[in-house]
């Protein structure tokens, strides 16, 4: 059975939308590096990108309730491009994630508390969903600009890998490019072993105490790189916009 066509776009400002999400703070931070970046890019996408409107949102950091929010987003603005962001601390690079997991496995609870373990994200899905993002094509052309990008093979069992396979579930039915990005957190965001849940296995212990840093700065220009690279690598703009 073949795949269903893609639904038509919706716009903001009578240009196709970008959706764009990141989460709120959990696991004892003020902020979110991801909700921080998918703000920020909203606030510069009228000049940056004014061929396209960008809607961000911030997620809630819970398993099943990350999912719901994205679909229902995705039912109301009908992007032609979704891009979940999430914080991983530890990471010394943005990582664009190529496969999204079946499984919720949380070593600390989400923000409601639920802390699952073993359990299915969808019941009866496939166990591994890939990324609707060309990662490899993606990752080698921003590292050419200068960017610090990687591929990851893994985002977890938290609630960041909930919301990717989700997504990539949503998005079986109501296709589109999308996918799953992680962000290293901030210079202020920066604590000591101490301060962190160090069993988490996207906060491991280092030498001096601290996680890697990325400034602001640099993760908004990347995250506008990988977005300008995405919308001319599939003519998103010009094959898919409303007459």
């Amino acid at each position: 059975m073949s795949n269903p066509p893609p639904p038509i776009p919706r716009r903001v400002n009578g240009k196709p939308t970008v959706l764009v999400t990141g989460f709120e703070p959990f696991d004892g931070h003020s902020i979110n590096v991801s909700w921080e970046v998918a703000r920020t890019l909203e606030s510069r996408a009228a000049a940056v990108f004014p061929e396209v409107g960008m809607v961000t949102a911030q997620i809630p950091c819970r398993f099943g309730e990350c999912i719901d929010e994205v679909a229902r987003l995705i039912q109301q603005h009908q992007p032609v491009l979704v891009i979940c962001l999430g914080q991983a601390e530890g990471r010394a690079q943005i990582t664009v994630e190529r496969v999204a997991l079946n499984i919720r496995d949380a070593r600390i609870a989400d923000n409601k508390g639920h802390q699952p373990t073993d359990e299915a994200v969808i019941n009866d899905g496939p166990f591994a969903y890939p990324s609707r993002l060309p990662v490899a094509e993606l990752v080698a052309q921003l590292r050419i600009d200068g960017h610090p990008v990687a591929a990851s093979y893994t985002a977890g069992t938290f609630v960041c890998n909930d919301l990717f396979y989700g997504l990539m579930h949503h998005l079986e039915r109501a296709p589109r490019p999308g996918g799953f990005i992680h962000l290293p957190i901030l210079p202020e965001q920066q604590r000591s072993d101490d301060g962190r849940s160090a069993d988490r296995e996207d906060a491991p212990h280092t030498i001096h105490g601290a996680p890697a840093a990325v400034s602001l700065s640099v993760q908004v220009a990347t995250l506008e790189a990988a977005i300008a690279l995405m919308l001319r690598r599939t003519d998103l703009v010009t094959t898919q916009s409303i007459p």
